[in-house]
């Protein structure tokens, strides 16, 4: 089967593969790029640029802009990369319509010739037959979004075609053919729900065998929820820090304590040993995959950073102190 003739490519990406001149605050050894179709999504989730509905510009995911280029022409400057040790490993997010897994399929078959770069792909499988081809084909890792920490806030956002339950049944089959470790979700903070629900639908995902990569909401422009707020960073301090407890086994979200209103008061560890933790900026460093920073995919470099790509410094980890705090 050929290659679909273009594929979006992050625009931090196209400066590391050259596509594109360009100066970058900072830069990634993961290379992120998005399937291509005329239009957009066959999905409708109220946060996306490239939802059905949505107003926005097709070239945005978050607030990223993605041009398209050759496919041809991005697996030569993969190949090309990764032979100068510039980038390891290659993040493919898709789009939602007929074709995709076929071109998903074909574009990973490709670049597993071409090149000895783990893939990861971040798809809505839909069955266990699409994943054995998946893996098949040599992806390495497997996303399926979760998006909604809860399944009131995911029935809200996702639209219609998808069912919480059910993603959860897919992790079951994914990891069935990947196995543990290899099998991730996405979780957006800051859609209405609160900092307990988020902790406890990751412990949830940590439990199965599925890693937690964490996102701030940000509103972009023409989609459904372009007038809501991002999230409050104390709020995101907090569960970012209960991610990174969870995944690293400190601790569990029995042990956690909680106000009425759900936020996090304590996470059942001593004093010390928190301290030491938030101490090492570590926690609020992107989350994700092995080598994953996604730079500045939710905020300007500007600030507020939600998350750091790189390890913050000791003014930065002086200010999340202070975040964390906040309220």
């Amino acid at each position: 089967m050929d290659l679909v003739a273009q594929i979006r490519v992050s625009i931090g990406t196209a400066i590391i593969l050259g596509l594109i001149e360009g100066k970058l605050n900072a830069t990634s050894s993961t290379a992120y790029l998005m399937t291509y179709r005329e239009g957009k999504c066959l999905s409708n989730c109220s946060f996306c640029a490239q939802a059905q509905e949505s107003k926005s510009n097709t070239q945005l995911l978050s607030r990223i802009t993605w041009p398209a280029y050759s496919t041809t022409n991005v697996i030569e400057a993969l190949s090309l990369c990764a032979e100068r040790k510039k980038i390891n490993r290659v993040c493919i997010q898709a789009l939602n319509y007929p074709e995709v897994f076929s071109h998903l399929k074909t574009l990973t078959k490709e670049i597993k010739r071409r090149t000895a770069l783990e893939v990861s792909l971040c798809c809505q499988p839909q069955s266990r037959e699409t994943i054995e081809q998946l893996k098949e084909a040599g992806a390495d890792r497997l996303g399926i979004a979760l998006d909604g920490a809860t399944p009131r806030v995911f029935s809200q956002v996702k639209g219609g075609g998808y069912c919480w339950e059910n993603q959860f049944l897919l992790f079951e089959k994914a990891l069935l053919v990947f196995g543990r470790g290899k099998i991730s979700t996405h979780l957006i903070a800051g859609l209405g729900e609160t900092e307990r629900e988020t902790a406890e639908t990751m412990q949830r995902c940590v439990d199965l065998g599925v890693l937690p990569a964490l996102f701030a909401f940000t509103p972009v422009r023409g989609t459904a929820l372009e007038k809501t707020a991002s999230p409050k960073i104390s709020t995101y301090r907090r569960v970012q820090l209960a991610r990174y407890l969870i995944v690293q086994g400190e601790t569990k979200t029995a042990n956690f304590t909680y106000n009425t209103d759900g936020k996090i008061i304590g996470f059942g560890l001593e004093n010390s040993r928190l301290e030491s933790i938030i101490s090492s900026g570590v926690p609020f460093q992107t989350s994700g995959c092995l080598g994953c920073n996604r730079p500045y995919y939710n905020e300007r470099p500007s600030g507020p950073i939600y998350n750091y790509p790189k390890a913050p410094n000791k003014e930065e980890i002086a200010k999340i102190k202070e975040e964390y705090l906040a309220d």
